[in-house]
């Protein structure tokens, strides 16, 4: 298994998932230790290239003695070793890792390790990042209340993972280990869904309101356009673009559980798609979840630091600028442009949101620290950008920033005729529920 993920040809999930389904007989148990060793020789490969070099045998043997040492034990493994491997892992164990260079202690290409050394308390930040993360999940507000959903998992089948509140996010429960989730009841009728905190408390800066017209620009699978139509109370009228059809179609299970009928998933051709432009100045939020490095997702993806490339990065950030230009034309008079990521790196975070105002004088760069404190007063943030850390806040690495557009500028720009009086194809009428006769909603921003 570990030699096919190495070969960098697809991500590590993806690999692991097609060498399971081609070995049907493994048992669940052996099944998960696999998973976990090879996650671990992913995190540490670096460290572990270095151990290995004392050892015999093939090199990927040893790195998968390495892997399954660290997860199920040496106790476990002793009978499937040699002599020599025994006594090599013994010195190998011995090896004070304080001893090692940054770069090999967290298993770190030297570029990643250079940029993420600049950052504060960076050797925390680099640990933090080399341990597994924890399942998160979120309760569906237009379905059930958090606590009412904790009480149905604590008394099922979910009492043995743990289940617990989040520290910050009002919909968030936390779970140990590796549940069945997808076999749950509660996620098979849309009121559990699998989301990490901190893309949670990105729907807090979004602020969406009832009746309102909304963009996720770059929705992927849906994760966010689900709780921002939940916030909606499944009324105005919410738009999912994104570039991949696949990706859309894997949404709209998720889209049906959920109860939603407001969602108007969109594939668009480019940012300079024309159904892009034929909403010009009309959405009073626009949330743009850019394509990144996904540095921040290294707990639950670490091949991502082998497989991505500081050559790429320039021609990513350009992507990321293009898609932030084109998503700032949607935004109404006073409405609100959202732009996060999910990196830690610095070209991707506040220097693009500092090239967006310098070329955007019609937009105000809000406090988005300020804005998420007022919904998460125990979330300490210092502004004027949301950078959320594994070491600090228990969350994948998100950045955030939020644009407010001028009214009396975008208000002439909205006023020029072009395409956006056309309504896309396909589209739901907005509601006409009045905001009095909604029921009481879900905490929004």
């Amino acid at each position: 298994m570990l030699g096919e993920v190495l070969q960098w040809e697809q991500p590590a999930d993806a690999v692991l998932s097609l060498w399971l389904r081609a070995n049907p007989k493994l048992g669940g148990r052996d099944r998960g230790e696999i998973s976990e060793a090879v996650y671990d020789v992913l995190r540490h490969l670096r460290r572990y290239r270095r151990l290995a070099e004392t050892g015999v045998g093939p090199a990927a043997r040893r790195l998968a003695v390495l892997g399954l040492a660290a997860t199920i034990g040496r106790e476990r493994l002793a009978e499937a070793l040699q002599p020599d491997e025994d006594d090599w892992l013994s010195q190998a164990a011995k090896i004070d890792p304080a001893t090692l260079s940054r770069e090999v202690r967290h298993s770190m290409p030297d570029w990643l390790a250079q940029r993420l050394g600049s950052l504060d308390e960076s050797e925390s930040l680099m640990q933090a990042l080399n341990q597994p993360a924890p399942l998160d999940l979120r309760a569906n507000p237009l379905k059930v209340e958090r606590d009412a959903l904790l009480a149905v998992l604590r008394d099922g089948p979910g009492a043995r993972y743990a289940p617990e509140p989040m520290p910050y996010s009002p919909w968030g429960i936390r779970v140990a280990g590796h549940p069945p989730v997808n076999r749950w009841p509660q996620f098979e009728n849309g009121s559990l869904e699998v989301q990490d905190e901190g893309s949670q408390l990105l729907s807090l800066l979004v602020a969406p309101r009832r009746g309102e017209m909304i963009i996720d620009f770059c929705a992927g699978a849906g994760g966010k356009t689900l709780l921002l139509g939940a916030l909606m109370r499944s009324t105005g009228r919410l738009y999912a673009f994104d570039v991949s059809a696949a990706r859309l179609a894997r949404a709209k299970p998720r889209f049906a559980r959920s109860g939603l009928s407001n969602v108007v998933p969109v594939v668009i051709e480019g940012e300079n798609d024309t159904r892009v432009k034929r909403l010009a100045g009309k959405a009073q939020r626009v949330l743009v979840d850019a394509p990144c490095s996904g540095i921040g997702t290294l707990r639950r993806n670490p091949d991502l630091k082998w497989r991505q490339h500081p050559e790429a990065l320039s021609e990513l950030t350009e992507l990321q600028h293009r898609i932030l230009k084109s998503a700032a034309r949607c935004v109404a008079p006073g409405g609100r442009l959202v732009y996060a990521t999910c990196s830690l790196l610095e070209e991707e975070n506040a220097s693009q949101a500092e090239r967006f105002l310098a070329e955007h004088p019609d937009f105000e760069r809000l406090d988005a620290a300020a804005l998420l404190a007022q919904r998460v007063p125990d979330l300490a943030l210092s502004g004027p950008y949301v950078q959320l850390r594994p070491d600090r806040h228990g969350t994948d690495g998100f950045f955030a920033a939020v644009f407010e557009r001028r009214k009396a500028v975008a208000r002439a720009a909205a006023a020029t005729p072009d395409e956006s009086a056309e309504p896309l194809m396909d589209e739901p009428a907005a509601s006409t529920e009045p905001e009095s006769a909604a029921p009481e909603e879900a905490p929004q921003g």
